[in-house]
């Protein structure tokens, strides 16, 4: 799906209105009053805010179609008679978080759900007059305390403090099919060298860069282990290791860029040393670099073009998430700009082989 539009059109605030709903970067989730609510009357939405005339705007709604095989599990919870429909509403408003309508008979949910139990006849008389979660489990308690009837009150109780079964239901299973979305634009470019301790502090405080995940997806896709690769205590088992991974990553990823055949995807792990690159001065450095076997030149992979890189960094993160398995959404921002005509060509390529019929691309 490709959104056109001239500059200033609105384009990139569709898609990030869209990413924030549901970012595969937790960090990036929900909207700012501040930063994102229009300048022009801010101050009257937090007056009525205040004084409780209005309740948070809904910037992003969004429609899902639940596939067969997620009504299936859904109905594992209700019944098939059920279900009204297939078809999920989901919004996320101003300072709030994501909010499901999925349409679910709840009285049939229940009695489908109880009809499975064999309960006492008491019991399940009072039960079939019940309409909500509450009046099943006072039923449940009027009678004869079975063993049947402790499953399912086991079973529905935590739905009480959801608020209904259908809202039980939606946190269950179909909150978390949500699919995540992918946001991409040039500043995701890797710089293809960096220090390994800094990168996994970062990591491990979930404070990444936009250039460090196209890295870690490369990093991934290489089957690298940045652990491994500092204890390495033989220096032949470190360069078979790096040579393994440049390989593989060459056949991968050098495939879909047929402007240059000749080139080559190389990994090298070296201790730091005083005139390197600031931050990267002490420990271990991770270097990628890009070697042109036809004029026999090595360079980093971040002194490449512009669209080599931009090219090479999406595939990188990319190809990481769909091996991951990872279920999400790509929202690509002028994607290709920088691109020469061949290698736009290329990228056109890249998608209708490997993302058609396995991810949705805006």
């Amino acid at each position: 799906t490709c959104l056109v539009g001239k500059n200033e059109a609105g384009k990139t605030a569709v898609l990030r209105a869209l990413y924030q709903m549901n970012p595969i970067v937790p960090a990036h989730a929900g909207y700012s009053i501040t930063d994102d609510y229009p300048r022009n009357n801010v101050e009257d939405y937090r007056h009525e805010l205040e004084s409780k005339k209005r309740e948070h705007a809904v910037v992003a709604r969004a429609e899902f179609e639940l596939e067969a095989e997620d009504l299936k599990d859904v109905e594992v919870w209700t019944g098939k008679e059920a279900l009204k429909g297939k078809h999920v509403e989901v919004t996320r408003a101003y300072e709030g978080e994501v909010r499901f309508k999925f349409p679910i008979n709840e009285t049939v949910a229940l009695q489908n759900l109880l009809g499975r139990y064999d309960l006492p006849s008491d019991v399940a008389n009072a039960a079939k007059k019940a309409t909500s979660v509450e009046e099943v489990i006072t039923a449940l308690d009027g009678g004869e305390q079975t063993e049947a009837v402790t499953k399912v009150k086991g079973f529905l109780t935590p739905a009480v403090k959801a608020g209904s079964y259908g809202q039980h239901v939606i946190e269950k299973v179909i909150k978390l099919r949500l699919p995540k979305f992918l946001y991409f634009d040039e500043y995701y470019q890797m710089r293809g060298c960096e220090n390994i301790e800094a990168l996994k502090t970062r990591q491990a405080g979930n404070i990444l860069e936009p250039s460090d995940y196209p890295l870690l997806g490369l990093i991934n896709r290489a089957r690298l282990d940045l652990d491994q690769l500092k204890a390495a205590t033989r220096t032949r088992e470190l360069k078979n290791k790096l040579q393994g991974a440049s390989n593989h990553l060459t056949k991968q990823i050098i495939a879909y860029w047929s402007q240059n055949r000749h080139l080559r995807l190389l990994f090298d792990v070296r201790e730091a040393r005083s005139g390197d690159p600031e931050g990267m001065r002490q420990g271990t450095n991770i270097w990628g670099e890009v070697e042109d076997t036809k004029h026999f030149v090595t360079t980093e992979v971040g002194t490449r073009s512009r669209g080599f890189i931009w090219f090479f960094s999406f595939l990188a993160w990319y190809g990481d998430v769909r091996e991951k398995g990872d279920n999400v959404i790509l929202l690509l921002d002028e994607p290709g700009m920088s691109l020469h005509g061949k290698a736009q060509e290329d990228l056109l390529r890249y998608f209708e082989t490997e993302i058609k019929g396995k991810h949705q691309l805006i």
